[in-house]
């Protein structure tokens, strides 16, 4: 599709209200939950004492739980975190920060335990679910884990960061961002949280040792037109090793990468045609790139996974239904893509995708799995 074709494709405001019922924009109505089934599962694993290192640990954003998952056989453990948890990040000392409408639940992954919920400064009102919900979204940790970082997003208006306090594990700082923060990440040094902002088109750049001294980087390579409404928005960031620069994927189509010190924004070209979700890094600086799906089934195409090397040159893995986040193995030779989904049409599972070979298959996870990493 060329770029004013996709341009053009944009909701019109005065539609966005009816939207918002529905998530990111829709054509040809909405989704099915069901679109994919889940793979039938092996016989779950039994998993006594400290659970095992490679182990997958998911949001169940349809439950209030997350899921540890054996990556060859399925779920063999949940916990209780709180309402509709979203992102999730896990630090060297195996504990996890879970951002959940409720507060940041704090789980001892290797006793498989929630030990503590923080709850956000920032009021959001009562505690609910779907994809519009107040409460955290995107979350990170300093590369000290001293801090925590949430992504508050606030119904109806601007959302928050909060800085959690991991020794404390109370909230020390609460910083004004952008629209419906889906995404969080930090520069390498730990100087520079960044706050992927969905409904306002931009990152918010937050230097840590003087947060109030925010700067606001508008990312939009197609235009604001639409608003609310539009399809084309931010979602995910990966911060680029090599440079600190940050890497934000719009429909298979463009690579946004800004430079946060500077504010330029440069926009490289991809391959994969379809709208884009959830971002990472593999060991080797690969991207790795979510695609959900179709915007328009005449012209796009279906859900994959995009893997971008260095030099950028992509490899697109054709994925069976919408998916919407991923993370890498230790040895950057295996993904595993969540099938939550933020909008309807999610299915309860994951898939691995042998990034050499490139064959995939499914794995029971939790209820409609967001955010994901492996312990």
């Amino acid at each position: 599709m060329n770029a004013s074709a996709r341009t053009a494709r944009v909701v019109l405001p005065s539609v966005a209200a009816v939207l918002l019922l529905a998530g990111c924009a829709q054509s040809g109505g909405a989704a099915e939950r069901s679109a994919p089934e889940s793979a039938p599962a092996a016989p779950a694993p039994t998993v006594t004492g400290t659970t095992p290192s490679g182990t997958l640990l998911v949001a169940d954003f349809g439950a209030d739980t997350v899921s540890f998952v054996d990556p060859a056989r399925g779920r063999f453990d949940s916990v209780r975190v709180g309402t509709a948890p979203y992102g999730l990040v896990v630090g060297k000392d195996g504990r996890a920060y879970v951002a959940t409408a409720e507060g940041v639940a704090v789980v001892d992954t290797a006793a498989r335990k929630r030990i503590a919920v923080v709850p956000y400064e920032t009021e959001t009102g009562r505690a609910t679910t779907g994809e519009y919900r107040g409460g955290g979204m995107g979350i990170a940790l300093s590369p000290d884990g001293r801090q925590v970082y949430v992504g508050v997003n606030v119904p109806g208006g601007n959302g928050t960061l909060e800085i959690v306090d991991t020794a404390d594990l109370k909230v020390t700082e609460t910083v004004p961002v952008g629209r419906r923060p889906f995404d969080v990440d930090v520069s390498r040094d730990g100087s520079e949280v960044y706050a992927t902002n969905h409904d306002s088109f931009d990152v918010t750049v937050v230097p840590t040792r003087s947060p109030e001294d925010t700067r606001r980087i508008e990312v939009a390579p197609y235009g604001t037109e639409g608003g609310l409404g539009s399809w084309l928005k931010p979602h995910y960031t990966a911060v680029r090793a090599s440079d600190g620069k940050l890497l934000l994927p719009f429909e298979g189509e463009r690579l946004a990468v800004v430079d946060p010190r500077t504010g330029r924004v440069d926009v490289e070209k991809m391959t994969a045609n379809t709208h884009q979700h959830g971002a990472a890094l593999a060991p080797d600086g690969s991207l790795l790139v979510v695609g959900t799906g179709p915007i328009d089934k005449d012209e796009d195409e279906g859900p994959s996974l995009t893997v971008r090397r260095t030099d950028g040159s992509e490899r697109v893995y054709p994925l069976e239904g919408p998916h919407e986040d991923v993370a890498v193995s230790a040895d950057g030779r295996t993904a595993y893509v969540t099938g939550g989904f933020t909008r309807d049409g999610y299915w309860d599972g994951i898939t691995v995708i042998d990034l050499d070979s490139g064959d995939t298959r499914r794995l029971a996870a939790g209820e409609r799995p967001l955010g994901i990493a492996v312990l």
